[in-house]
């Protein structure tokens, strides 16, 4: 039996959606999610965007931390933590207020995921995570630890991030060997989620375009009783969040 307590998370009353997407790094998420709001402002949707670890409360803290390696777990979880809960009230619930559409490149998810990877006890998580709001839509981008690895060597940057491979937590002294062993814990900690909290499953290892025809299926169905505020002020909202909506996502 888990030990784990689910979150409090609980369907938000308002007018807009909040769609997410989730997944370990390499996983191609973000791609997915790009295509998606290009998309849905093609077909004259207002959307706002919004990602993990981007607020501007705790950036250069956690940038500078990271730089200098004095991360613990601890402080981890309480830097992200303290992150989201200022996009969830600043970022995240005006524009769903508006009637907006929020896409949200990784949620609460990723630290129920990576903070457990690093050994902080779920339930603790969870509770910390309580004031949350529950998505209307929430998928889960599924990618074998190997191809995750391949892609991000032979990408843009080619060179894995010290954190992000958990080389914080001495699993190797080798950097590949340490990603590996790092993010397969959190795939292990995802497919845990999937059945808690219903995530939407997606096969990463598919075509990129094959993955967005299903994720637009999805949205679609999800989007057919989607209501959006009519009227003047409605649009005087949502041209505001629109403003803050960043160019395109950046990983994290």
């Amino acid at each position: 039996m888990s030990t784990t307590k689910a979150t409090s998370a609980h369907p938000h009353p308002y007018p807009g959606k909040l769609i997410l997407v989730e997944g370990i790094d390499g996983s191609g998420k973000s791609t997915q999610l790009s295509l998606l709001r290009k998309w849905l402002e093609s077909q004259d949707y207002n959307v706002f965007f919004t990602e993990w670890n981007s607020s501007e409360l705790v950036k250069e803290t956690t940038r500078r931390g990271k730089k200098t390696k004095v991360l613990t777990p601890l402080t981890f979880s309480l830097l992200h933590a303290t992150d989201f809960a200022n996009r969830l009230y600043h970022q995240i619930l005006p524009p769903l207020k508006a009637g907006m559409i929020v896409l949200a490149d990784r949620y609460m998810y990723t630290a129920f995921a990576r903070d457990a990877a690093r050994g902080m006890s779920p339930t603790w998580i969870r509770n910390l995570y309580s004031f949350a709001v529950k998505p209307d839509l929430a998928f889960y981008f599924r990618v074998p630890i190997e191809v995750s690895v391949a892609r991000l060597l032979s990408g843009t940057r080619a060179e894995l991030k010290y954190y992000e491979a958990g080389m914080d937590l001495n699993l190797s002294t080798n950097l590949v060997e340490s990603f590996k062993i790092f993010q397969s814990r959190a795939l292990a900690e995802y497919d845990k989620l999937v059945e808690e909290f219903n995530l939407t499953v997606i096969d990463a290892t598919q075509e990129i375009d094959e993955q967005q025809a299903q994720v637009r299926e999805i949205v679609s169905a999800i989007l057919a009783s989607y209501k959006p505020k009519r009227g003047t002020h409605a649009r005087r909202e949502a041209l505001f969040w629109r403003k803050f909506t960043l160019p395109e996502p950046h990983r994290p």
